[in-house]
């Protein structure tokens, strides 16, 4: 008689079950990778706004203008003007910008969506950082608040929505 290999009905059926409790488990450790990298992205914007806002206190320092309000400083070698506020970043658009890496877009208000890398959303003494694809709305952004005569700058990530 002849024998033949191969495997039976009832092992195929055990392995793709076995194979489909696998995929259960481990697809919502993958499915939340984009939330995580949007956060991620957040984190690193907002190192990155402290490094540069470092550098901008330390040329404050230098100017003795670090506990005036209203000061500014040159931030490069093409003369890139910064205004300041206690010898930080002062919180508006094109201040941000200009110590931000990246392509980035005012938004015109809370509802517009930003369509560049990022998208900034000045309000009175703060400024939003939205990651591209998100509005100023949405709870998925860096707030920037400004220093104070009291206070230094702040930097603070909401990452409910990401």
């Amino acid at each position: 008689m002849k024998r033949q290999n191969g495997f039976t009905l009832i092992e195929l059926v055990v392995v793709i079950i076995i194979l489909g409790i696998l995929a259960v488990t481990a697809a919502p450790k993958f499915i939340n990778l984009q939330s995580d990298a949007r956060i991620a992205t957040l984190n690193g914007a907002k190192g990155a706004l402290q490094g540069a806002n470092a550098l901008v206190y330390s040329k404050s320092a230098i100017k003795g203008e670090e506990r005036a309000a209203g000061g500014s400083v040159v931030i490069d070698s093409n003369n890139t003007q910064v205004n300041t506020e206690y010898g930080y970043v002062k919180a508006s658009a094109s201040d941000v910008t200009a110590v931000f890496e990246g392509d980035i877009e005012t938004l015109a208000d809370d509802t517009t969506k930003a369509t560049k890398e990022w998208g900034l959303r000045e309000g009175t003494g703060d400024v939003k950082v939205v990651p591209q694809g998100f509005s100023a709305g949405q709870s998925c952004y860096l707030l920037y608040t400004e220093s104070s005569s009291s206070a230094v700058a702040s930097y603070a990530i909401t990452d409910t929505d990401c």
